[in-house]
């Protein structure tokens, strides 16, 4: 049987985790990212042994610095395709943080590809005018 173009049994999934950061009352934290048009937040692969909540504080750090996150909750989880044999579950999270920067750089650690790369982080005013990549504005207004 086919789903979208792909055999069911060909289909693989991919745990992502995705933070909406704000600060204050209508601040979202966005960076552009390399190879995609439009914002991004920060986000990424869960590892095994690893829940989204773990991944999305691990990440977090990994992309922006930023290490001391609150009153974070889950917001939504989905199914999104992007690929005929590949579909992302992300898990969507909230966090608040009490950072003064207006825009900082930080260069990416962990082990994913993305090591090393530098993002440009700044705060985006909601609703946001500009449409976000990969879909990630979807759950924004949740917040």
């Amino acid at each position: 049987m086919s789903i979208d173009g792909a055999a069911a049994d060909d289909i693989t999934y991919v745990q992502k985790a995705c933070a909406y950061i704000t600060r204050g009352e209508r601040e979202l934290l966005a960076f552009e990212g390399p190879g995609h048009d439009g914002l991004q937040i920060p986000k990424g692969t869960i590892e095994a042994g690893e829940t989204p909540r773990e991944a999305v504080f691990r990440e977090v750090a990994e992309e922006s610095g930023l290490g001391a996150l609150a009153d974070t909750r889950h917001l939504a989880t989905d199914v999104w395709r992007r690929r005929p044999a590949r579909r992302y579950v992300r898990h969507f999270f909230h966090a608040t943080v009490h950072d003064p920067r207006d825009r900082w750089t930080h260069t990416v650690t962990g082990s994913g590809e993305e090591v090393g790369a530098e993002f440009e982080f700044s705060w985006v005013d909601l609703p946001a005018d500009e449409e976000f990549a990969l879909a990630l504005d979807d759950y924004v207004h949740l917040l």
